[in-house]
């Protein structure tokens, strides 16, 4: 049986109004595109969005990074860009950090996780999009669902998962990564995976299964376009049971909002606030940062829903929470640790106060 590959791309191609959502024709541009470019090399997709962010769901048989499906995914992309520039959209290509495709999409400016696997007899994922954050939202969620057995009682109890994970760790400063073995490198780990600014778990893999069981996206639109251009976003993909943790576990670290970098301007720590997809549609101080869960079964490449997880008014709970994290947070205005710290403040206004009030600095006696 052939392998399948599961690719979910995103990008910020223009918003309605502000940086809220994707206006219906973007969606119908990019479904129309898909269907006619993609006939010859995709089995299905999906077209959906979370926040102001155009997401591609994607399933096929030609591998992670393959040229033709990232080249498909950018012209898609650059064509709801034009449609967006034809409505007078905000912020219409703004994380297309090119005019032309070069072979491979990453560090292009679009975020993507691409996962390949042999389908099991029953295979069901759950594919996490996240709007006005970073890769590093997804750190906590991850050590929770494959190295916390206070989530996921599958650790202790499923013998297949009792080996526990690996986790590919990467620095998005130094571009190098680590692998950890957990759970006897639990703690070294948790040293890095803390500073979600910086270190960013890409991928897990069963030790017992030899198999990837979760991919995210760990593009940094800041360092590679060298300006503030927008938060990065991100994405993930989770494969769920047998030997891989049960969809309530994946799903059970977001009913507990954590506190993650973006929000407004990409500049401040604001709760993480689950939600349906027709209700990620930032709004207060262009937020609280959002995430959706969309859960699918896959047969033979086939894309068989969206479930909606967080519709579920399960989670009414963890919405009302996050609306009170967000009014203490609020509250403390320009001041850390609502804002982030300065050295997250790189591609803001912070260089040129500095430079401008430089000479005014003096030496304390």
């Amino acid at each position: 049986m052939p392998k399948v590959t599961l690719s979910v791309i995103k990008a910020d191609v223009g918003s309605y109004v502000g940086h809220s959502c994707v206006h219906p024709e973007l969606m119908e541009t990019a479904e129309q595109c898909l269907d006619g470019k993609g006939k010859e090399l995709l089995i299905d997709y999906l077209v959906t969005h979370v926040g102001d962010d155009l997401v591609l769901i994607l399933t096929h048989e030609r591998g992670t990074d393959h040229g033709e499906i990232h080249e498909l995914a950018w012209d898609t992309f650059m064509q709801a860009t034009h449609k967006a520039r034809q409505l007078k959209l905000y912020g219409a290509g703004q994380d297309l950090l090119s005019d032309s495709f070069s072979g491979n999409i990453k560090g292009m400016g679009p975020g993507i996780a691409e996962i390949e696997f042999e389908e099991r007899p029953s295979e069901p994922v759950v594919v996490f999009l996240a709007d006005k954050t970073e890769p590093g939202a997804w750190n906590m969620p991850l050590y929770k669902i494959f190295a916390d057995p206070f989530n996921t009682a599958g650790l202790v109890i499923d013998p297949k998962m009792h080996r526990g994970f690996d986790f590919e760790v990467h620095d998005l400063i130094q571009n190098q990564k680590i692998v950890f073995h957990c759970p006897e490198e639990l703690y070294d780990m948790l040293v890095f995976i803390g500073a979600m600014g910086r270190y960013s778990i890409k991928s897990v893999y069963s030790r017992t299964l030899n198999e990837m069981a979760a991919v995210s996206s760990t593009q940094r639109l800041n360092l590679m376009a060298g300006r503030y251009v927008g938060k990065d976003d991100p994405v993930c993909i989770v494969r769920c049971q047998s030997g891989m943790p049960a969809v309530g576990e994946v799903l059970e670290p977001f009913s507990h909002p954590h506190l993650v970098a973006g929000w407004m301007r990409g500049s401040h720590y604001g709760p993480l606030m689950p939600c349906s997809v027709h209700r990620s549609t930032p709004t207060r101080f262009d937020g609280p940062p959002r995430v959706v869960a969309l859960g699918f079964q896959l047969c033979h490449g086939k894309l068989v829903g969206p479930q909606d997880f967080f519709a579920d008014p399960a989670y009414d709970e963890a919405r009302r929470k996050a609306n009170q994290i967000a009014d203490y947070m609020r509250s403390l205005g320009p001041f850390e640790p609502h804002r982030l710290g300065l050295e997250e403040l790189e591609y803001t206004t912070m260089p040129q106060v500095m430079e401008k009030l430089a000479e005014r600095f003096e030496p304390i006696d």
